[in-house]
């Protein structure tokens, strides 16, 4: 079943696989970094804070976030800066090429409804769909996140050439939401908000 399918994809390909590839021993470090990457989905990732929780040093994260990369296991989106001078400009997060992968690494196969990661899940969905969907394309946008040192954030921001689109990800439209007015007077972007009900053109 895909239960099994995953399982054997993991402790296989991810722990053995790619240990072996890179002549790394260390698959309890891998498992603790790929742990935290996971509940981290949708979040700026700190390599400091990892290193902390899995007691290894920054550079030893960074490693195995290269290497899990290469691998197309996940994948990185840095921030988007350009005229403001309080943007986020360094940070990255980090996503899962694919969820049942990321599912499989916090042992969660919880039906959507009982998720408490559900915003996660769905971010993680849209991003990662849309970076395949880039790719495949061999389009020439280029994918970004967006926040301000006050907290101001937009989840995914794409440019191409002149063009910058912003896009905010709900599960469930309930509420109006508005870009942040700094955002918009700097940009003069296209905006839209990526539901459950319309995310479908953004993957065609």
């Amino acid at each position: 079943n895909e239960y099994e399918i995953l399982k054997n994809l993991v402790s296989s390909y991810l722990y053995k696989d790619i240990l072996a590839l890179a002549g790394i021993r260390k698959s309890n470090v891998l498992e603790k970094i790929l742990q935290a990457l996971a509940l981290q989905v949708g979040s700026e990732v700190s390599y400091n804070e990892i290193a902390q929780l899995v007691g290894v040093d920054k550079n030893t994260v960074n490693n195995y976030i290269d290497l899990l990369e290469k691998s197309f296991v996940v994948f990185r989106l840095n921030s988007f800066s350009k005229n403001l001078r309080n943007e986020i400009k360094a940070n990255k997060k980090i996503y899962f090429y694919d969820n049942g992968v990321r599912n499989m690494v916090i042992g969660n196969f919880n039906t959507l409804a009982l998720r408490q990661d559900k915003g996660a899940l769905w971010e993680n969905f849209l991003v990662s769909e849309r970076m395949k969907l880039l790719s495949y394309s061999q389009s020439v946008a280029k994918p970004y996140f967006w926040r301000t040192t006050t907290q101001q954030e937009i989840d995914y921001v794409e440019t191409n050439a002149d063009d910058v689109s912003a896009f905010e990800f709900r599960w469930v439209n309930s509420k109006k939401t508005k870009l942040p007015k700094s955002f918009q007077e700097a940009y003069n972007p296209s905006f839209l908000v990526l539901d459950k009900d319309n995310f479908r053109e953004f993957l065609k």
